[in-house]
């Protein structure tokens, strides 16, 4: 993408904009029109140099996006924008498990389950490969983006999200927060324009609030960085490399006018206020959740995650002492926010990446060359564009492929088996496979347990799971508890260890993925299958059944 695509739309008289260059190489100021024609403009913004940077991020998500990782929330929420397709209603209680049927619930992030429901109607898991691509590519392009507008520099925007790009990408996956996190994007971009003068932009804010809500929790975020963004122009001082600028009377109003309709966008949703409640009731009334999903844990210094962490946090901080770039208020206040939260909690990685890039941003321009309109060769730019498009679609996975990588994860085989026999329940089955069975089972099927911890918890059930599945001295007392009759497993837990040499259970299905027990006397089964040879066959079925 182009600085000009960046700010402003195709005209016979378009302004040149940050970033661009006199053939000397010198910044060109930012009003001074050319007049050009329309579809010669066109052109040379769609096959500008900095539009191919953006195609080669393009490139570089695709390699992300070849492994294909399905977090186990993916198929849950396929399920319920199902549902919400089907029947245009919201969901507002449970139906698919036996250990919490009835209770109240709302789906906090229908918007991103529609997308996923109808991207997997069309396209199947190839359908979900391609989502994934182009999702994953606008949170790129919208980080490049960002860093662009913030140094006035498509070449120093570039460097500094190729810096980024593995702890950006490193949570990606399927699931609606991806909305979150690049609508966050968007409005750091928005605000950057406002504080650069640009203020119409700010006006979108309150509309992308709107989708917001209904597509995710990280919402709130939203929030406090437009808040940020304000109070920090309510002071004006410079302390060390640390300033602050005071709004005038017309930017203030405008942002609090933003701040105040976007609070109130929060309300427009299918339950209400009860969206804007949601995430605060997790945030405090959860700890059992907080404390041992994975996602909620601190930084793992240790593994490669924490690793990128720390190098990207202190090389931001040498470059700042070595180049003794001032830090903004609000900069510096997000900053800190981002880093204490990233910290404690490995998701809000995806909240601190977007400052990363603003502040290296700032430091790198310096360094890196302004892109040269005047030296631009397009015909090359266009020629290499294509050829990486064909690259990106001749090496996408094939539905065979796809549905194999998740087979090595989720218990497609068993649920064809549970589906074809008269298996005894009720059912325990492993966190991570709960998802996967409310999709590919009916609701007359209950699970114990999916993804959806707000709901468990306060009814006791996940601290029972926890208890069962870390095979503590209570877990089979646990396990009567239910009046469980069956459990499906991973292959490789301990508590299939267990079971396994228990008299009161005998195997009767087990596949690389999966194994599942019956406990004896309870009904007859058809007996014991291993199937690790079906499995391969049932998977290349059902990338058959993908085929639009």
């Amino acid at each position: 993408m182009s600085e000009a695509e960046i700010v402003a739309a195709v005209s016979d008289t378009a302004p040149i904009l940050p970033g661009d260059a006199d053939g000397n190489g010198n910044a060109i100021a930012l009003d001074t029109p050319v007049t050009r024609t329309s579809s010669t403009t066109l052109i040379k913004r769609v096959f500008s140099f900095p539009a191919l940077l953006g195609a080669l991020l393009v490139a570089g998500m695709a390699t992300v996006a070849r492994t294909f990782f399905v977090d186990p929330d993916v198929w849950w929420h396929i399920k319920f924008g199902q549902v919400i397709l089907a029947t245009h209603h919201w969901p507002t209680n449970d139906i698919y498990s036996f250990s919490v049927a009835g209770k109240p619930w709302i789906d906090a992030e229908w918007i991103g389950e529609l997308l996923l429901a109808t991207v997997y109607r069309l396209g199947g898991m190839r359908g979900l490969e391609l989502y994934l691509l182009i999702l994953g590519s606008s949170i790129l392009v919208a980080l490049y983006t960002l860093a662009t507008v913030r140094s006035g520099n498509s070449k120093a925007g570039f460097v500094v999200t190729v810096a980024v790009f593995m702890l950006a990408t490193a949570s990606f996956n399927l699931r609606p927060q991806m909305l979150g996190y690049l609508f966050l994007i968007l409005t750091l971009i928005a605000l950057e324009r406002f504080r650069q003068g640009k203020q119409s932009i700010i006006w979108a804010i309150p509309m992308l609030m709107v989708v917001w809500v209904n597509a995710h929790p990280s919402w709130t975020i939203g929030l406090g960085v437009i808040g940020i963004y304000l109070a920090s122009g309510l002071v004006e001082f410079r302390m060390g490399d640390v300033e602050a600028k005071r709004w005038s009377p017309a930017e203030r109003s405008k942002l609090a006018g933003v701040l105040a309709l976007s609070a109130c966008a929060t309300l427009v949703t299918p339950y209400g206020a009860g969206l804007a409640k949601f995430p605060f009731a997790f945030a405090f009334s959860l700890p059992v959740s907080i404390a041992n999903i994975r996602e909620w844990l601190p930084m793992p210094f240790g593994d490669l995650l924490g690793k990128m962490f720390l190098v990207t946090m202190f090389s931001v901080i040498a470059l700042q002492l070595a180049n003794q770039v001032k830090w903004h208020l609000q900069d510096i206040t997000l900053f800190i926010f981002a880093t204490v939260e990233a910290c404690l909690h490995r998701r809000f990685i995806l909240i601190l990446v977007p400052i990363f890039t603003m502040i290296l941003a700032d430091v790198l321009t310096r360094w890196v060359p302004r892109y040269e309109r005047t030296k631009d060769q397009v015909l090359i730019n266009a020629a290499l564009m294509t050829v990486i498009l064909l690259i990106v679609i001749r090496y996408l996975p094939s539905q065979t492929t796809l549905w194999q990588t998740a087979g090595n994860t989720y218990p497609v085989a068993a649920a064809e088996y549970l589906n074809s026999h008269s298996i005894p329940g009720p059912m325990y089955n492993t966190y991570n496979f709960g998802g996967y069975l409310i999709l590919s089972r009916g609701p007359e099927h209950k699970v114990f347990l999916d993804g959806r911890s707000e709901l468990y918890e306060p009814a006791g059930v996940l601290v029972d799971y926890f208890e069962i599945a870390a095979v503590k001295p209570n877990a089979l007392a646990a396990l009567q508890k239910y009046g469980f009759q069956s459990c499906l497993l991973q292959h490789n837990e301990g508590l299939a260890t267990l079971l396994a040499a228990s008299p009161d259970w005998q195997k009767v299905y087990e596949d690389e993925t999966s194994i599942l027990f019956v406990r004896r006397g309870a009904s007859p089964v058809a007996g014991i299958q291993n199937s690790v040879g079906t499995q391969t066959s049932l998977l290349q079925e059902k990338s058959k059944e993908d085929q639009p």
